[in-house]
């Protein structure tokens, strides 16, 4: 009897544990709408390892967090909505790049404040978007850089 009021216990704690880090790390994290924040668009040719929740930074400061990726059926780019914390107000002509967190993956999105006079409203897009670039791609660029094709055996030198 005495053994399972100890298990109990046991168990008890280790949801409470549990909760107690769910709850930090929501609070920490960010992750999901900031109250009186504001939405605004990004498109990229190449969305990465970006996922929702991901830190949006201006200068290395959280300045807010991705909040929805889709796929332009159209353009076939992805359209990034992200939502601001409503005190930063960011320059119309501000760039948007997604950038690697490290090696391991993880991406998130930098902004670089641009120098017009009239801010980026909420609604707005950003139009100058710099895509995340495929590490591992130019890795392998790098190692197994292409050789120059050669011209065929059959053609003149000189000849076109």
């Amino acid at each position: 009897m005495r053994e399972q009021q100890t298990e109990t216990v046991m168990g008890l704690a280790v949801l409470i544990l549990a909760a107690g880090f769910l709850a930090y790390s929501l609070s920490v994290g960010g992750v999901g709408k900031r109250p009186g924040g504001y939405d605004v668009t990004a498109r990229f040719g190449e969305a990465g390892a970006l996922t929702t929740g991901a830190v949006v930074s201006v200068a290395g400061v959280k300045v807010g967090a991705v909040s929805q990726i889709s796929l332009d059926p159209k353009t076939y780019l992805a359209v990034v909505r992200l939502n601001l914390d409503p005190t930063v107000k960011l320059p119309a002509d501000s760039t948007a790049k997604i950038t690697s967190d490290s090696l391991l993956g993880g991406a998130h999105v930098a902004i670089a404040p641009g120098g017009a006079p009239d801010d980026l409203k909420p609604g707005g897009e950003i139009v100058n978007t710099q895509g995340a670039v495929d590490l591992f791609g130019l890795i392998g660029q790098v190692m197994r850089p292409q050789e120059p094709k050669a011209a065929p055996a059959d053609a003149a030198p000189g000849a076109p």
